[in-house]
């Protein structure tokens, strides 16, 4: 029912009065479903998602205590905390009433009820679900967001390359057009997404960005979906989505050339229907997103050799940003070594340190495989191990370094100096300068990789 208030669930083992609720209600707009055996629940809930439930407290085995009634509000509970729940019965009374209360339901009704005060019951608690709704939405997104206050970035740059990013920047941020952002590794296009973000009129709502490369099949769902308590094996709790998250902010696609065709078919049916569905639900929830993509791959040779759907490529790309690897931008070599200068000698407590002219010449001339990334790491390392005042080449005379042979060569010489120096300079060349993601491959700390590389002269 696309007009539909949302999906009730009315348990009363007396057929008469289910009817009766579901005639009514479905004139009102709700999605009615009926069950006259209470031991369903758990099979519906498990299988659905409901606004409100009306239970009966009295059943065939005991018709007046409301003991049935009361263990199966538990139950409901138990499945799901935030389950709103209207108990209904023959033989109310004031301390029956007290009790459900207590005991987790939202309100209590008496049969036969007065069809205006069951509507009006009904509406006051399908309001109550929607604001646990959305306290339990801002509780993942504080979650999900916090990492982000702690390290705030911005895109550095004065060559002409980077005054083109700028500009296209400024004319697409204050639209809702979906933006493609291409660029290789290590090139900061995070940054220009954050950018865009900071620059639009979504700025006061989530920024919420995922790693599509580092989603396996089974996780591409529950990540960006959501899914309910007992969907699966590993669902312990109802999980919003990073759709849901980010509704009314930017949601950042990172890497997302690297999507198999089934997730690139699920994410275009949600791109069309601006809706999403959590796993072990049939309840589509609205969302409201502005979607920024990345990616390092080249995605119309993809789409031509028919790797990537066209139609989802037209769907991410209404603009496309090309991000220049940092060899094409050397003029920016200068304002970003200042920058994270100031950045590292704050970090580690260390005197700021300039960068000698012919220092200068020596990183422009360098080809930076790793782009402004392990630029980024080139310096840091500097900072740390110089003990100097001002950069010479010297301090970074390990960027021009090639490796003296493989690992196989270090191995045949028996010697584990030599074999522990190539080991370390393959992890490096691997990532791209990236001490972290090389030291986690070895297997190290950060600072036992730096030790290393001292002690091998790298």
């Amino acid at each position: 029912m696309a007009d539909s208030n949302g999906k009730l669930l009315i348990v009363d083992d007396d057929e008469d009065v289910l009817l009766a609720a579901k005639l009514f209600l479905k004139k009102q707009k709700w999605d009615v479903v009926i069950e006259k055996d209470p031991r369903r629940i758990p099979f519906l809930l498990n299988n659905d998602s409901f606004e409100v439930i009306l239970l009966d407290m009295n059943y065939s085995t005991d018709t007046a205590s409301g003991k049935e009634g009361f263990e199966w509000l538990g139950k409901i509970l138990e499945i799901d905390p935030n389950a709103v729940v209207i108990m209904i019965t023959a033989f109310g009374d004031v301390s029956m009433a007290v009790r459900a209360i207590r005991e987790g339901a939202t309100d209590f009704v008496l049969k036969p009820w007065q069809n205006e005060k069951l509507l009006a019951t009904i509406s006051a608690a399908q309001r109550l679900r929607n604001s646990y709704r959305e306290v339990d939405s801002l509780k993942q997104t504080k979650k999900m967001l916090v990492k982000d206050i702690i390290q705030p970035k911005e895109i550095l740059g004065k060559s002409d390359a980077m005054k083109n990013v700028f500009s296209i920047i400024s004319k697409v941020a204050k639209t809702d057009a979906n933006v493609l952002i291409l660029g290789e590794n290590g090139t900061g296009k995070e940054l220009v997404a954050r950018e865009l973000h900071n620059q639009s009129l979504r700025e006061d709502h989530p920024f919420v960005s995922v790693d599509m490369g580092a989603l396996s099949e089974t996780l591409f769902e529950s990540e960006l979906f959501g899914h309910k308590k007992g969907a699966f094996t590993d669902a312990k709790e109802d999980r919003a989505g990073r759709f849901e998250v980010a509704n009314g902010g930017t949601l950042f696609l990172d890497e997302i050339g690297n999507l198999n065709p089934s997730a690139q078919s699920k994410l275009l049916t949600v791109l069309q229907s601006r809706t999403v569905t959590r796993i072990g639900t049939n309840n589509p929830i609205p969302i409201d997103i502005r979607l920024v993509c990345a990616t390092n791959m080249p995605i119309q040779e993809m789409v031509d050799s028919n790797e990537f759907r066209q139609d989802l490529l037209y769907r991410i790309n209404t603009v496309e940003v090309y991000l220049p690897p940092l060899r094409q931008r050397s003029d920016d070599i200068d304002i970003l070594g200042e920058h994270f200068l100031k950045e590292y000698a704050g970090k580690y407590r260390k005197p700021y340190k300039k960068l000698s002219a012919a220092t200068l010449k020596h990183l422009k001339a360098y080809h930076w495989p790793g782009n402004v990334r392990e630029f980024q790491h080139a310096i840091e390392r500097a900072v740390i191990m110089s003990e100097t005042g001002e950069l010479s080449p010297d301090d970074f005379f390990f960027l021009a370094q090639k490796p003296e042979g493989n690992v196989e060569d270090a191995l045949d010489t028996f010697n584990l100096d030599n074999m522990e120096k190539a080991l370390i300079q393959k992890a490096i060349s691997k990532h791209g300068g990236n001490i972290s993601k090389a030291a986690k491959d070895l297997g190290l700390t950060r600072a036992s990789l730096y030790r290393r590389l001292e002690k091998h002269g790298l």
